[in-house]
């Protein structure tokens, strides 16, 4: 049976709150007393239960992660650099999966009830006003990813000029005649993705049809509601229809997640034609299949944003009045097979 704080106040001679003190380095005990508790606990082998140390320090030890889903591949590279940062810091940490967008403010309700975490994570999710007003008057330290709040420290990644890299990659191939597949256009990664994609055509003076821009708003079925629509049966769909295109089909595609690039690339293959001789694509994120399939695509460090984000959030917790920092994280070209260009790495800042 585990030692108890009673054990350790009755063996050392003195009361509970004398060792619960001394666990949390009050500077209220004499160095004598401080000595015998401490030689007491190592004796026992005594083993602090964390929820009472955080308890003692007005602290649950908890913080709340809300994402979107648990089931895209970035938000599972995102959550394991979350859990990393928080383990050690020997914090808990609780998620919450917001599948419908309405049960967002649900959530943030309860974290914000009582104090039952120190500090939220909010991934991908916009934060809306009357949260913000709350955030900020009960003090409880938000960290944002993949998102954006002027009051409230973020980290994104450069989402736009990693797009525009991509597109300007198909261009300087020899690609005039260019396709995007996307997710939602009302998600902001895919906004901004569009926004970086269509500022590389304009300057290479090409024109986007309407046919050739394609998101999962516009496709059928139930896959399109499906993590804002970045899902593998989407990008099938969505290739399906450029292939349907034949003759004005397109020589180059840019895919704004790796996950529909998968799907994509599988609809090419069905169809006889070939990557990247028929058609060259570039994708988006770099998750662990891209390498396998030889996707060419821009890498964001999903697992590092993760980190960051909790690690600035334990900082907040521990200095609530710490400078507000924006991070904006830079994507990198990874060139494999998919496009046909020879293997060269570039860098967007």
């Amino acid at each position: 049976m585990a030692v108890t704080i009673y054990e350790v106040a009755k063996k050392a001679g003195v009361g509970i709150g004398t060792v619960s003190r001394v666990l949390n380095n009050s500077s209220q005990i004499s160095p004598e007393t401080r000595d015998r508790v401490l030689k007491v606990i190592k004796t026992l082998s005594y083993q602090p239960h964390a929820m009472a140390q955080g308890l003692a320090r007005k602290k649950s030890l908890i913080i709340a992660a809300l994402v979107p889903f648990f089931t895209g591949h970035f938000y599972i590279e995102l959550l394991k650099g979350i859990q990393q940062a928080v383990s050690r810091h020997k914090y808990d940490l609780i998620l919450y999966s917001i599948e419908d967008s309405n049960n967002k403010d649900f959530y943030l309700k309860r974290a914000l009830q009582q104090r039952r975490v120190d500090g939220v994570v909010l991934a991908s999710l916009p934060l809306s006003e009357h949260y913000a007003k709350e955030f900020h008057r009960r003090k409880l330290p938000l960290v944002l990813v993949d998102m954006f709040h002027p009051e409230f420290d973020s980290i994104t990644v450069n989402n736009q000029a990693g797009a525009y890299l991509a597109a300007q990659h198909l261009v300087r191939l020899g690609h005039r005649r260019l396709a995007m597949i996307t997710g939602h256009l009302d998600c902001a990664p895919a906004q901004h993705r569009h926004r970086g994609f269509q500022k590389a055509l304009n300057e290479a003076g090409i024109k986007l049809s309407e046919n050739l821009m394609i998101s999962s708003d516009c496709l059928p079925g139930e896959a399109s509601s499906i993590n804002d629509g970045f899902n593998k049966e989407t990008g099938y769909l969505a290739m399906q229809q450029l292939l349907a295109l034949n003759g004005k089909r397109p020589t180059g595609v840019f895919i704004a997640s790796d996950i529909q690039a998968l799907g994509a690339m599988r609809a090419v293959r069905e169809s006889g034609l070939r990557i990247p001789d028929d058609i060259a694509i570039v994708g988006f994120d770099d998750i662990e299949l891209a390498e396998y399939v030889g996707l060419t695509t821009m890498r964001q460090p999903m697992f590092q944003m993760g980190m960051q984000a909790a690690e600035r959030l334990m900082a907040l917790i521990d200095d609530p009045n710490s400078p507000r920092q924006h991070r904006r994280i830079a994507t990198e070209l990874v060139i494999r097979e998919s496009c046909g260009a020879v293997k060269k790495v570039g860098r967007v800042r």
